[in-house]
């Protein structure tokens, strides 16, 4: 609880993570702090911070945690037959484009394995992370998520993906094979909502450093209205390549050269300790066993693509 307090800022967002009530936290925070003698909260405004005492017990706590995970991990090693659930979540397009076909390569491997998915942002996987609510997540490195150094969690690279810039048939950029992004400075843009995910501060950073700011003239929430939008003639984007669009619209994937292709880090994360899990492991395993897989089916040119939703 101290350590969701921490990280949430206030005993009622901790509270809400847990599915408890905000009184039942306090209650138990406030029986932790006369155990040890010590006090771990304070007014800050209308939220609370940890006490230097706390943050000394965090820390002690962080390392118990990992070694439980280790303790559950070399007990499940003893169990025969282990068969789950493997809780698994991340982005849209690794679900679609890596959990899903992981998963289906363990079910096949093993039909009675429970395999459960979820579809969230990054900075919710690593609050399910947090709370026991998953065990697995691939995660894009983004400014909401914990740094990288947070002792709760174990991160590991999975892939390195190019991002394509993708333009409506007919385009004159469709005919060149490749671009630089330069080459889209004077064109319209279409960006996922500020908000929505780590893709418009991609899109802004990378047209940043190729030395211009991006006319947004569209915003989305899902992958397949952008490439609606695109279809249609409404813009350009840049999307990663295990991005898809909607059964029926046609795009052209331009892959981008230069100095600085713009690329984006796929990570997959659990709770530190937990990696060696034999269920863990295994799901990393199919993880990383997809990667190729999907990677094959990426176009090596130019090509106008029907996309699958």
């Amino acid at each position: 609880m101290l350590r969701l307090v921490h990280q949430y800022g206030t005993v009622t967002a901790a509270a809400e993570a847990m599915h408890l009530t905000p009184s039942a936290v306090s209650h138990h925070l406030r029986e932790l702090a006369r155990e040890l003698g010590v006090v771990l909260l304070e007014p800050q405004g209308r939220r609370v911070r940890l006490t230097p005492a706390a943050h000394l017990l965090i820390g002690h706590a962080d390392a118990l945690h990992a070694r439980w995970e280790e303790a559950l991990s070399d007990l499940e090693s003893h169990r025969a037959g282990a068969a789950g659930p493997l809780r698994m979540c991340g982005f849209t397009t690794a679900v679609s484009g890596l959990i899903a076909p992981a998963a289906g390569r363990l079910t096949a491997a093993d039909p009675d394995l429970a395999i459960e998915i979820r579809e969230c942002d990054t900075d919710v996987a690593m609050g399910l992370l947090a709370a026991g609510e998953t065990d697995l997540a691939v995660i894009e490195p983004t400014p909401e998520a914990p740094p990288p150094g947070d002792p709760r969690f174990d991160r590991e690279p999975l892939l390195e993906e190019a991002l394509d810039l993708i333009v409506p048939v007919g385009h004159p950029l469709a005919r060149r094979g490749t671009a630089v992004l330069e080459d889209a400075a004077s064109e319209a843009w279409i960006s996922v909502e500020p908000d929505g995910c780590a893709h418009h501060q991609q899109v802004m950073t990378y047209c940043a450093a190729a030395g211009f700011t991006p006319r947004i003239a569209h915003n989305a929430t899902t992958w397949s209205v952008i490439w609606a939008l695109v279809a249609n003639g409404l813009g350009v984007s840049l999307v990663p390549r295990l991005a898809d669009g909607q059964s029926g619209q046609t795009v052209v994937r331009v892959p981008l050269t230069g100095d600085s292709v713009p690329k984006r880090r796929v990570l997959t994360c659990v709770r530190r300790g937990s990696r060696t899990h034999p269920l863990i492991a295994r799901g990393l395993a199919a993880l990383h066993e997809a990667v190729p897989a999907q990677c094959d089916l990426l176009p090596a040119a130019t090509r106008a693509v029907p996309v699958a939703s």
